[in-house]
């Protein structure tokens, strides 16, 4: 006799399983524990199969007649309805791990190590938030260029141009790693050229007059924190390196003897090479004493790792500059740049070699780490000698330097 929702509701658990027929091979199968399991007999090719069908009451009677009959038509098409449940369980697996967010998080995690750990922690912050809620879930390789776009105009839309364009950057590595591990064919990022406009540039604020930068180098010869933020804050405008670069300087890489420091930057992909003039040793040498037997030159509160990447800008604050509008760490490049050229008149060639900056020739020739080098060598103990001066007050006359 076919089963009621009565009569299920009434069957009572016993100390062994029990099951319940109700007809065309479905049954309920009461536990000891009082669970209902809908099970489905049925024969293919010859051998007795048995398939679940779920749990009652989530599962109603009605429901459960209907998935009976979906099998017994798969059944009428040749198809074993449990093995066809296997292939869909494995193509959702499948699915699940070739969706965007799954390889975006692999793409992040693989590169984790090579990036500094607020890098990590900031992309994957504009990714949860701007991208995953709305991406996250599809196939990677189903995803077509319109589809991001209307991602980044949500992004664009509230202001955040420079994160767009951020975020689609991020995008786009994504769809370059799931290439390189077989998960898509193509990335569709650069179909996106020009869709969203460019952000406005922002120059990052700087100290270009030298009896301010002046004031500057006293105020930082008074600076009254820890001795490697103190002797950081000494190096950070004489060298006029990328502030990343300069508090993740190793000790390895510097030859005091030779007077040079030569580190690979990231960001352009070359090594480069900075002449240390003596005023740099000098700190250098008093610092070696404190940290040079570990691995970074200015290491943080944990020696294993470099100092913080808000130290430099935090110690400014401290001193009384405001970060947003009078001087910042990278601003340093800046000061260096524009004081170099327009007081003691050194070739720009020259001082963008030093900047490391990817400034083609005439010739088109690239960056060379050793190119001007004996100009270059010149040009940072004169900076270096011009700080100085500028830090004693005196009245610095500009002249036509030898490295013109």
């Amino acid at each position: 006799m076919p089963l009621t929702d009565t009569k299920i509701r009434n069957l009572k658990p016993s100390d062994r399983p029990q099951s319940v027929a109700d007809e065309r091979g479905l049954s309920i199968l009461i536990q000891p524990n009082g669970s209902k399991w809908w099970r489905l007999r049925y024969r293919f090719e010859g051998v007795a199969k048995m398939l679940s069908l779920g749990v009652y009451p989530d599962v109603s009677l009605k429901e459960a007649r209907e998935r009976r009959e979906a099998a017994r038509k798969m059944l009428a098409d040749g198809i074993d309805p449990s093995a066809n449940r296997k292939a869909t369980k494995a193509a959702r697996e499948e699915l699940a791990t070739n969706s965007f967010e799954v390889i975006c998080r692999e793409w992040l995690e693989n590169k984790r190590s090579n990036i500094e750990e607020a890098q990590y922690k900031k992309a994957l912050a504009r990714l949860a938030k701007d991208v995953f809620p709305w991406m996250g879930s599809r196939p990677i390789a189903e995803i077509s260029a319109p589809e991001i776009l209307t991602v980044l105009r949500r992004i664009d839309a509230r202001g955040a141009r420079y994160s767009a364009h951020k975020v689609k950057s991020e995008i786009s590595q994504c769809f370059r790693y799931a290439i390189a591990t077989g998960r898509a064919e193509r990335d569709p990022c650069p179909d996106l050229r020009g869709a969203i406009p460019a952000p406005k540039a922002e120059n990052l604020p700087a100290i270009t007059d030298p009896k301010l930068v002046g004031e500057l180098l006293r105020a930082i010869d008074g600076f009254k924190g820890t001795f490697v933020v103190k002797c950081a804050l000494e190096i950070a405008p004489r060298l006029f390196v990328r502030p990343g670069e300069l508090r993740k300087a190793e000790w390895e890489k510097f030859d005091l003897d030779k007077a040079e420091w030569r580190y690979f930057i990231n960001k352009t992909k070359t090594e480069h090479l900075v002449p240390l003039a003596g005023q740099v040793l000098a700190t250098l040498r008093e610092l070696h004493a404190l940290t040079g037997h570990g691995r970074y030159v200015f290491p943080g509160r944990d020696p294993q790792r470099p100092m913080s990447d808000a130290a430099i800008n935090a110690a400014l604050r401290r001193l009384g500059y405001d970060t947003k509008t009078e001087i910042t760490g990278h601003g340093f490049r800046a000061m260096a740049r524009t004081i170099l050229h327009e007081e003691l008149q050194v070739k720009p060639e020259v001082i963008e070699h030093q900047l490391a900056h990817q400034v083609a020739d005439a010739l088109g020739t690239a960056y060379n780490r050793t190119k001007f080098l004996k100009e270059r060598k010149a040009m940072m103990q004169l900076w270096a000698d011009y700080l100085d001066k500028l830090k004693t007050g005196a009245d610095v006359v500009p002249l036509h330097s030898n490295v013109a």
